[in-house]
């Protein structure tokens, strides 16, 4: 039961600092005052009332430009960004040290000795089971 909660906790705290550094954009278009698009990944359509941006004559009479696009953007926490050079000398040491010792901690695990490798088990004189009369169901 622990572990899980244990488990549970470490993911969603990955997911709490995974939102909080997360940095994106929405763009909006609007037209008039009514919204016509959205987009967070790329720019939004337009409806299509735009100026047009050709050379006019002198006889047209420009009118302004009733859409307007606009953007927010929401910046993540970048605090969370450190290097090496930050870290004190100690602490720097400290964690070479534990890296180092972590990755000794496996060596030889394939050479294990086990002592009673060549011994064959004793010999069974008389059936313990059967004297106590215990029989396993």
């Amino acid at each position: 039961m622990r572990q899980s909660i244990n488990k549970i906790s470490a993911v969603l705290m990955a997911f709490i600092v995974m939102l909080s550094t997360l940095s994106f954009a929405v763009d909006m278009h609007y037209c008039g005052d009514s919204l016509v698009d959205t987009s967070i990944l790329n720019n939004a359509q337009s409806c299509g009332m735009e100026a047009p941006d050709s050379e006019t004559s002198d006889c047209e009479i420009m009118k302004p430009n009733c859409c307007t696009d606009t953007q927010f953007v929401f910046e993540g926490q970048d605090d969370l960004q450190l290097s090496y050079e930050d870290i004190d000398f100690d602490n720097q040491i400290f964690i070479a040290s534990y890296i180092l010792t972590y990755i000794n901690l496996f060596e030889g695990l394939e050479d294990q000795i086990v002592p009673f490798k060549y011994y064959s088990p004793p010999r069974v004189v008389k059936d313990i089971q059967e004297l106590d009369q215990v029989y396993l169901i």
